[in-house]
């Protein structure tokens, strides 16, 4: 986004708007382009009295690109067709049966609103996880952006590039959570960005979430604040 600099009226009313703070006041209001996310929040949100936003052609234009699709909840992935940073996850897993019995799912965010992170700095992990055999999750954007799913590798071109945030996810079996939270923990030592962690876990026939306890003996407290699939769609994926 850009900020034409002859409307501009210097009257600051759009600085606490940017979730990244990439709007700074000199003589005009200018746009940080290194820091700017592309998210549209100061096109959609700010009523700028003389509608000085605008949104260039190079937003769209490879590999910039990559900050709106990641960062605007209204772009669409070209490769997946979705929109936003990831997938559905356990959001319709009664449909997809994506996370079957047996198996967790993972999901680290990298990243935040008023943070946002480089897509580069998610390699620690993804090659971290990559040289534990894990299969990263093919509809997701991120996946894509790697030289090699098998070495977790991200593209040259677009390491640079600064989104809200970006997701990565696998499944791993369930006898295997101890090893990865370990793998997690290693690799988050040498992370450059803050991130969070989601686990996708079904609850057994008897209501009870074993994985809980088993977090618990690691170190990790369970938010009660937990997403949960109760089960009404149809038609009802395989276990």
């Amino acid at each position: 986004m850009k900020i034409n600099e002859e409307l501009c009226l210097s009257c600051g009313e759009c600085l606490p708007y940017c979730p990244m703070g990439a709007i700074e006041m000199g003589d005009t209001a200018q746009i940080n382009q290194d820091e700017c996310v592309e998210c549209g929040i100061c096109i959609r949100q700010i009523e700028c009295p003389v509608e000085a936003f605008y949104e260039p052609a190079e937003t769209m234009m490879w590999p910039r690109s990559l900050r709106k699709v990641f960062s605007d909840p209204t772009a669409k992935h070209e490769n997946t067709g979705v929109r936003g940073r990831g997938t559905e996850e356990v959001k319709t897993n009664d449909v997809t049966a994506r996370f079957k019995r047996g198996y967790y799912g993972m999901a680290l965010e990298f990243g935040r609103p008023g943070v946002g992170t480089r897509i580069g700095d998610v390699e620690v992990f993804t090659t971290t996880l990559a040289q534990a055999g894990i299969e990263f999750e093919p509809n997701n954007p991120l996946t894509y952006l790697m030289e090699d799913v098998h070495t977790g590798v991200i593209k040259e071109e677009v390491r640079n590039e600064k989104v809200l945030s970006a997701i990565v996810e696998f499944v791993i079996p369930e006898a295997q959570l101890e090893d990865f939270v370990g793998k997690i923990r290693g690799a988050a030592s040498q992370a450059k960005c803050m991130f969070s962690w989601g686990i996708v876990a079904r609850y057994e026939p008897d209501g009870t979430l074993p994985v809980v306890e088993r977090l618990a003996e690691l170190g990790i407290d369970v938010p009660r604040n937990m997403k949960v699939n109760v089960g009404l769609g149809r038609p009802k994926g395989e276990d």
